[in-house]
């Protein structure tokens, strides 16, 4: 509870959510519900996430009323889109890292990765796809609606998203996706991997938050045929923008985590740094708006694809950016940083939170004016320019970006332990407790919460690579020099002079590799259980990110140049080209 209770209390309460229906799973009825301590403090990340929503509700009625639209439900709606991994089961249980930490801790490159991308673009393998076909029979039966499927760029990656559904409900429909995911992959042979980072050389698996919010049933971040025109959108677009600037370090804790990691800044998912992407057409406006420049309207043009045959196509107004932690996508915001192992609530909560801030402050700078729509207008310009520095339209994977982004003062924290500072900074505790999201104490216990699980996280995964080196690879590695000297004898003993070239080079490299691996498990056991003994849970989660990382990648680099040597029939561990690739 991060120091919300002693340990000998225990009590706590649940209370009903109605907004998110009951369900019967495995003859049992399932009720979603709120958890709160004695003393009222939330346990759970439900709560938060529904004050936020009541919160966002408040100030958009707010703001629409000034419009003169009464709206009687404002809502955000939240289509999370869901990557994961499947794998063989008899090849899952045959590593121990997989099972316990659920990545791969060991393991050299594979011959072929997804430079081809043709798994991207192939065809869906018969066993999985008879695998999504009871994911989404099982999920529809739970009223979950699941929607399209399709393979991912890495082999062995593919993806699930759902219909829109409002926030705190599209969140536990994900959940419980995640859950049949896993439960459903053993009826085909298969284990379902949603670790952000499972396997080394290829992409890592997201889950994409596609966030908006809609009053009455209409999406109050369509932009419409002329967006420069529409105020009320601009209104809206200007407060996001600021609310992702003022808080990029709050979004920033809430998708950090020891699996995400290994994943943010990768060129693969987008960097640690939050910037927002407007496209072409909204970029445009946005510099009209603050230049005093009139921006002509942007219509779909029609491609022709120079073929009788086929249709022209509508073209976008705009392309989508792959690389931004935050893109807009023509009526919603896609914030594509949280990793496939988590639970959205903590983005959610923080993104409604924040938007509902700068939406109380719209009201407050403009309520009472004489012109409404210029004192709108001149917010919106004002706004724009307070926050462009956050608007990065570019290759958010370049090195040039992040130099830019250094010069621009945006936060780039890259790792857990640096981002979590900011659950414990008064701007993000007052942001939280005006809204009656979350109080001091609860932040506070929050950050005690996400270190000490940080720290957890990576004490298990170092003292699974202990055993596994010491009980697998370096008796495998062992052993496979003994085949080899004896090879080596025997055909010394069979004919005088041969030459044993080949099998001297095999035992002088592999010999080395073995040494280091031997090496390096007595350190990183050493560093691990110094860490480990630490009682300040911050100094603990840095040092086990600053020592005990590093001397893992050490053990691993020896381990996996050993595994290059060595038979396979002599590896324990099955290989990435064999988890990566199979047919069936």
């Amino acid at each position: 509870s991060g120091g919300l209770r002693a340990t000998f209390e225990a009590r706590g309460y649940t209370a009903w959510d109605p907004t998110s229906p009951a369900f019967i799973k495995d003859e049992v009825l399932c009720i979603p519900t709120a958890f709160i301590s004695y003393t009222g403090e939330a346990l759970d990340k439900k709560t938060p996430l529904l004050r936020s929503q009541v919160a966002l509700a408040n100030q958009a009625k707010r703001v629409l009323a000034l419009f003169g639209k009464k709206a009687t439900s404002v809502i955000t709606t939240v289509g999370p889109e869901q990557e994961y991994f499947l794998v063989k089961e008899e090849d899952f249980q045959k590593r121990p890292d997989l099972v316990l930490t659920g990545r791969t801790l060991f393991g050299c490159a594979p011959a072929k990765g997804q430079e081809l991308e043709e798994h991207y673009f192939g065809a869906i393998r018969p066993t999985v796809n008879a695998f999504m076909k009871e994911v989404d029979d099982e999920l529809w039966k739970l009223g979950v609606p699941a929607k399209t499927k399709h393979n991912e760029v890495a082999p062995a990656q593919h993806e699930l998203a759902p219909i829109f559904e409002q926030g705190s409900l599209a969140i536990d429909d994900n959940l419980l996706a995640m859950e049949k995911l896993k439960l459903l992959a053993t009826h085909h042979g298969l284990a379902c991997l949603q670790h952000e980072k499972p396997f080394d050389y290829v992409n890592g698996s997201g889950k994409h938050n596609n966030w908006s919010v809609c009053a009455d049933g209409k999406n109050l971040l369509e932009p419409g045929a002329n967006p420069s025109e529409n105020l009320q959108f601009l209104v809206f677009l200007a407060a996001l923008i600021a609310a992702v600037d003022k808080h990029a370090d709050l979004l920033r804790v809430s998708v950090s985590s020891a699996g995400n990691d290994h994943r943010l800044g990768a060129n693969e998912a987008p960097p640690a740094i939050v910037s927002v992407f407007l496209g072409d057409e909204l970029d445009e406006v946005v510099e009209g708006l603050i230049n005093d420049e009139a921006v002509a309207a942007h219509g779909k043009t029609r491609m022709d694809l120079g073929v009788p045959m086929l249709p022209d196509v509508l073209q976008d107004t705009t392309d989508r950016n792959r690389t931004s932690p935050f893109a807009f996508t023509g009526n919603k915001f896609e914030f594509r940083m949280p990793g496939s192992a988590e639970n959205l609530s903590d983005a959610n909560t923080i993104l409604n939170t924040a938007v509902a801030k700068e939406l109380k402050q719209f009201v407050a700078d403009v309520e009472g004016a004489a012109d409404f729509e210029c004192a709108a207008a001149a917010w919106v310009k004002k706004t724009l320019n307070d926050h462009r520095r956050v608007i990065f339209n570019g290759n958010g994977y370049s090195e040039a970006w992040e130099a830019e982004a250094a010069r621009r003062g945006l936060p780039n924290r890259k790792c857990t332990p640096d981002a979590m500072v900011a659950l414990k900074e008064e701007k993000n505790i007052s942001l939280m407790e005006e809204f009656g999201v979350l109080t001091k104490t609860e932040m506070l216990s929050r950050y005690e919460v996400e270190m000490e699980h940080y720290s957890k996280i990576i004490n298990i995964e170092a003292r699974t690579m202990l055993k596994i080196a010491s009980k697998q690879l370096i008796p495998a590695a062992t052993s496979y020099m003994g085949e080899v000297a004896s090879t080596a004898a025997a055909k010394t003993a069979a004919v005088e002079g041969i030459s044993t070239k080949s099998e001297a080079k095999l035992l002088t490299a592999l010999s080395k590799y073995t040494d280091e691996m031997s090496d390096a498990t007595d350190a990183l056991k050493a560093v691990t259980d110094k860490v480990s003994a630490l009682d300040d849970e911050t100094a603990k989660a840095h040092a086990f990110h600053d020592e005990v990382l590093p001397a893992m990648d050490t053990l691993r680099a020896a381990a996996d140049a050993a595994e290059e040597l060595v038979d396979e029939d002599y590896w324990p561990l099955p290989c990435y080209s064999r988890m990566l690739f199979y047919t069936e």
